[in-house]
């Protein structure tokens, strides 16, 4: 691992007592403050914020960031889009390319049809849009569509250049333009990929923007999206940011410099359960609640702050193994650890509910609303 990185790592939520293990818990003040900061930059640099909310899937928690400034919520699913309009939250942007087949149009449509809720949808090919315009095809009102561009990810999206001709089919088949959109998945391949991937965002951004001047589509919106490439990415011509991470930071937003060592608001915490192996222990907080995810920039499947010695070398289902050297202080059998994950969306997924805290204590425990709504 980098050296400059391994000398940077997370501090975490303080556990409370008699907490049952593994579980998952959310210091509430750390969030706030990560809610506060991102708003605020935000705000300062003329950029409306549209957090992403599949990280958390929580209503609570994105009520918090709407009473924070937000204008509305993104998600990645229509199963998020559902929960989030019955927590009564009005304004979605469902940043995916939806296919609008059978069920799916059905809930499509019934998203687009509900009141108080703006829907907006992503689209980048000929295909997806006729899909789109069929499954509304009766609405009284248009479908808002953004059309995804590509900013070097190579995920999903068109060529920038090739945003106006894709207007002017949606367009043409019902649909209400809005801009466009991209997301600068590339930084995540390390802290020296942050800059560049915020850079081609904005670039991205900008074609997209020539591109449908010349075909007559003003963008209301040109929406960039990442916690790595927030505060980077948060110029001209970009009007909208949609991070998500940030709310709640991990491991990998401490070592790609998207989050301070501080502003980590959650922890699986997990009991030491074995210590017959020499120079290990094992946790009860395995692959079912700590996900594999391993950056190459990270040692170890998550982050025991009350231990840094220890790496978190393999992971089984419920299983995890965090390996010591000789002489390093490590915990005793029965021991709750703190473990702070590496990548917070996928294992806030594996879990019903979190513990809330206030003040370093109990709230009592707030439901992962959209937890399994990966359709």
């Amino acid at each position: 691992m980098n050296s400059a990185l391994a000398a940077t790592q997370p501090i975490g939520p303080a556990l409370p007592d008699g907490i049952e293990t593994p579980c998952l818990v959310i210091d509430l003040d750390i969030v706030e403050r990560n809610a506060e900061r991102m708003a605020a930059q935000m705000s300062a640099s003329g950029v409306a914020l549209r957090p992403h909310v599949k990280t958390h899937k929580s209503v609570r928690l994105a009520q918090l960031q709407l009473r924070h400034g937000a204008v509305g919520v993104t998600v990645g699913t229509l199963g998020e889009a559902e929960v989030m309009a019955d927590g009564g939250i009005g304004d979605i942007f469902v940043a995916y390319p939806v296919w609008a087949d059978g069920r799916r149009a059905y809930r499509l449509r019934g998203l687009h049809a509900r009141a108080g809720v703006r829907l907006s949808v992503g689209i980048d090919s000929l295909d997806g849009i006729r899909k789109l315009a069929e499954a509304v095809e009766d609405s009284p009102q248009a479908l808002r569509v953004l059309i995804e561009v590509d900013p070097g990810n190579r995920r999903t999206g068109v060529a920038p250049a090739h945003a106006g001709a894709l207007a002017v089919e949606a367009d043409g088949a019902g649909l209400r333009v809005a801009g466009a959109f991209t997301h600068g998945g590339h930084a995540y391949a390390g802290r020296q990929a942050v800059a560049g991937a915020a850079a081609d965002e904005v670039a991205a951004l900008a074609a997209a923007r020539d591109s449908l001047l010349r075909v007559g589509f003003e963008p209301e919106v040109l929406s960039a999206g990442s916690s790595p490439t927030a505060a980077a990415a948060a110029v001209a011509p970009v009007s909208e940011l949609r991070p998500g991470t940030y709310l709640v930071g991990d491991r990998q937003q401490v070592a790609l410099g998207a989050s301070p060592p501080d502003g980590v608001a959650i922890a699986v915490a997990a009991t030491v359960v074995s210590t017959a192996v020499h120079g290990q222990v094992v946790i009860d907080a395995g692959a079912k609640s700590l996900t594999k995810d391993l950056p190459a920039y990270i040692a170890g499947h998550g982050f025991l702050p009350a231990y840094p010695a220890g790496v978190l070398e393999r992971v089984s289902d419920y299983h995890g193994m965090v390996v010591f050297p000789d002489g390093a202080a490590r915990p005793a059998l029965g021991e709750v650890v703190a473990v702070i994950p590496n990548h917070a969306c996928p294992v806030i997924d594996l879990f019903e509910s979190f513990t809330a805290l206030r003040g370093g204590r109990s709230i009592g425990r707030w439901p992962v609303d959209g937890r399994g709504r990966s359709g």
